[in-house]
């Protein structure tokens, strides 16, 4: 893969990035770890209850991002680990995710 080119988990949609993710929630940290099946897997300090795993994940990706929590959504997955995350606004977001992370 060239610097350039998105990981097989990152595809632009339009003006949108998708990310494919694959979520552990209930980890003592937030942090991407690698690749599981094709998708980011990132390990979320929040449990899967409530909503709480998805919100996390969301404001994490969004501050990792340097982007408002506005442009990250989630389009799929709400209540599985397989999880497809829209972002507006970023360039290379799969840069900026890996920088400083446990990959």
């Amino acid at each position: 893969m060239s610097p350039d080119a998105p990981p097989v988990w990152a595809h632009r949609n339009g003006a949108e990035w998708l990310l494919e993710l694959h979520v552990q929630p209930g980890a003592k940290v937030t942090a991407a770890v690698g690749e599981h099946g094709g998708r980011l897997k990132l390990k979320i300090a929040a449990p899967p209850v409530d909503n709480k795993a998805n919100a996390l994940l969301l404001a994490w990706l969004a501050a990792r991002l340097g982007l408002p929590k506005s442009a990250v959504r989630l389009v799929r997955g709400e209540s599985s680990r397989q999880k497809t995350v829209a972002v507006s606004g970023a360039g290379a977001p799969w840069r900026d995710i890996e920088k400083n992370s446990h990959l």
